[in-house]
């Protein structure tokens, strides 16, 4: 069920204007007062869809629209922000609404505590001027639907991968590359769709020249390693892509263009990969990939 309410206690002694001067610089007085008007979607409440929401109310970001059924486990606190002693048992979307009004009370927050859904969806795009991508790895069924409704209705959209300890980036912008002609899901089996996210995402592979242990990566469990770095440089790029998108200044890349940053290996590079997962690298990388999981019986 759609929850939206603000608590008007909350907002004693908050200023909005004071409360984000110090963004004035980097953007103007004007874009701020944008910024407050701006309504953002953000599917899952983890890993990187927690630490997307504060950074981008923050930023100063007036509204969103936030998704998530699960709720905190102690396995979520290697990188979760709202994962806590306190927080243990409780909905995501509930705990990072409570952090997100302590940074804004004046924030509106639309809480989708189902997660996205076929009987949802209409409703968590309503009004909304970006997407943010911030579903875990392996939820196949939702991310496909999120992106389909974003290329029908126009939405810009982020996903930001946290891979080890750096980020890839990709933007899928309205009139360009899809979701679905990036990657080539469409009605394939799920382990099929995890090998070819995981290679779409980021082509330039950084990440795989300091993982210490591959068995603990098997995407037919549904398992990987993560850190909390690559969730919290996944947020400051997403935030700063959305920045520019919102604002409508500076270059956005478009997919099948995108950026992969790795901060353990100083390593930044610039991805391109025409056609997506049709492209002969992506192609040759799937079939190595496939080669690999083989040999380890996975």
């Amino acid at each position: 069920m759609l929850g939206l309410d603000n608590e008007v206690n909350m907002t004693d002694g908050f200023s909005y204007r004071d409360a984000f001067a110090r963004n004035i610089g980097w953007v103007t007085p004007a874009e701020q007062e944008l910024l407050r008007h701006k309504r953002i979607a953000i599917a899952g409440m983890g890993g990187v869809g927690g630490v997307h929401l504060l950074t981008l109310a923050r930023l100063g970001v007036g509204a969103f629209h936030i998704a998530d059924f699960d709720h905190f486990d102690i396995a979520n606190f290697n990188r979760q922000v709202g994962a806590t002693m306190s927080t243990l048992g409780q909905p995501k979307v509930e705990v990072l609404a409570r952090m997100a009004r302590d940074i804004n009370p004046e924030i509106e927050l639309s809480s989708f505590p189902q997660g996205v859904n076929g009987a949802n969806l209409d409703a968590f795009f309503e009004g909304v001027d970006l997407y943010v991508d911030g579903l875990d790895f392996f939820a196949f069924q939702a991310r496909q639907s999120t992106f389909a409704a974003c290329a029908r209705l126009g939405v810009p959209a982020i996903t930001a991968a946290p891979l080890g300890m750096g980020t890839a980036l990709l933007n899928f912008m309205p009139g360009k590359m899809s979701f679905e002609e990036y990657f080539g899901w469409g009605e394939l089996p799920e382990t099929e769709k995890a090998l070819r996210f995981l290679v779409g995402l980021a082509p330039a592979g950084l990440h795989g020249a300091y993982l210490v242990d591959p068995s603990t990566i098997n995407l037919q469990e549904r398992r990987g390693p993560s850190t909390i770095m690559g969730c919290e440089l996944c947020a400051g790029v997403a935030a700063t892509e959305a920045l520019k998108i919102l604002l409508g200044r500076g270059n956005v890349l478009a997919a099948p263009r995108g950026v992969h940053f790795d901060a353990y290996r100083n390593k930044l590079v610039r991805t391109w990969r025409p056609g997506g997962n049709r492209h002969p690298l992506q192609r040759l990388a799937m079939w190595v990939v496939r080669r690999r999981r083989a040999a380890q019986g996975g």
